[in-house]
C-alpha cells in the first residue's frame, strides 16, 4: 500500500516533551496514519558535505542541541535501522555516490516528531543526509528518485521548517503574532504548493527580501523539497498542522497521501 510522504515543521525541541499545539497536531496526524513498513527521514539537522544515509542496525538517539532541561536529555527514541532500506535509497540515487553511514542515527529534528508520531519506536528508521553543497533542483530531483519507496511500504518523512528565522524569533515568546513576511512567504509557499507547481519551490531564492528573511540558510527548508519531489500527482495535500512559533518560525505540516478508497 503506497505510504504518505510528509513535511513537518518540527520547531523547538521541547515539542518531544510539553505538551503544545504542535505536539497534540503531531500525535493526531500519527493516529490518521497506517503503520508503514519503515520510514525514510530527511532532517535539517543532518547537513553535510556528501551524500550518505544511516545503515545500522540501531542507530543512536542524537541530542544535538544545548541550554535545554534535562527531561530532554534523556529521551531515547530506540528505533531499530534497517540496513537493507539503506542499501535500497543508495541504490535508486546511483549513480550518485552515497555513504553507508554506521555513525550518525537519529538527530532531533527526526525524533522528537516520530516520538509523537510513532511513540512506540517500534518501526524500523533510516536518515538521509541533505548535501549541503547541493542546489534546490539536486534535493528535488532526488525526492523524485526516492517517490518509488512508497509504494513499498516506505513513509517519507522530512522535518524542518520553511520559515526558520532564530534572529527574528522571539523567545519566551511561542505565541506572539507573525513577522508579516513570514505570513506572505508562507502564503506564497501554500499557493504553489496546491497549484502542484514545483517551480517556485524549488527556485526560492528568486522571492527576494521575503525569501532571504524566511529562509537565511537553507537547510531548515530543503527537506520538504524531498518531499514535494516524492509527491505523485494523483496524491491529496492537506496541512494537518499550521501555526508559526515565535513570530519567525513556520510549524507548517504538509502531507501528500494517496486518494482514499471509495
Amino acid at each position: 500500500m503506497r505510504q504518505p510522504a510528509i513535511f513537518v515543521g518540527h520547531g523547538n525541541p521541547l515539542n518531544a516533551v510539553v505538551e503544545t499545539i504542535y505536539a497534540r497536531g503531531w500525535e493526531a496526524l500519527g493516529q490518521s496514519l497506517g503503520r508503514p513498513r519503515a520510514i525514510l527521514a530527511i532532517s535539517a539537522h543532518w547537513y553535510v558535505n556528501g551524500a550518505a544515509v544511516t545503515a545500522m542496525a540501531a542507530p543512536r538517539t542524537i541530542h544535538d542541541f544545548g541550554g535545554f532541561p534535562p527531561e530532554l536529555y534523556a529521551v531515547q527514541y530506540p528505533a531499530p535501522g534497517s540496513p537493507a532500506l539503506a542499501e535500497e535509497v543508495a541504490s535508486r540515487l546511483d549513480p550518485l555516490p552515497v555513504r553507508l553511514d554506521q555513525h550518525w542515527g537519529l538527530d532531533h529534528g527526526t525524533w522528537s516528531v516520530l516520538c509523537r508520531l510513532f511513540p512506540e519506536a517500534d518501526i524500523p528508521v533510516v536518515q538521509l543526509a541533505i548535501d549541503r553543497r547541493e542546489a534546490g533542483p539536486f534535493h528535488f530531483d532526488l525526492g523524485r528518485r526516492l517517490a518509488p519507496l512508497r509504494d513499498d511500504g516506505v513513509l517519507i518523512l522530512g522535518s524542518g521548517n520553511l520559515v526558520h528565522n532564530l534572529a527574528a524569533y522571539r523567545w519566551g515568546q511561542p505565541d506572539c503574532p507573525p513577522e508579516d513576511w513570514a505570513v506572505r512567504f508562507e502564503e506564497r509557499v501554500r499557493r504553489s504548493l496546491l497549484a502542484r507547481d514545483p517551480l517556485p519551490l524549488v527556485e526560492w531564492e528568486r522571492h527576494g527580501e521575503e525569501a532571504r528573511l524566511a529562509i537565511p540558510t537553507p537547510e531548515h527548508y530543503l527537506p520538504l523539497l524531498y518531499v514535494v519531489g516524492a509527491s505523485y500527482p494523483s496524491d491529496q495535500i492537506d496541512f494537518p498542522v499550521v501555526g508559526v512559533e515565535g513570530g519567525a518560525i513556520s510549524m507548517l505540516s504538509v502531507r501528500y497521501a494517496p486518494p482514499a478508497a471509495p
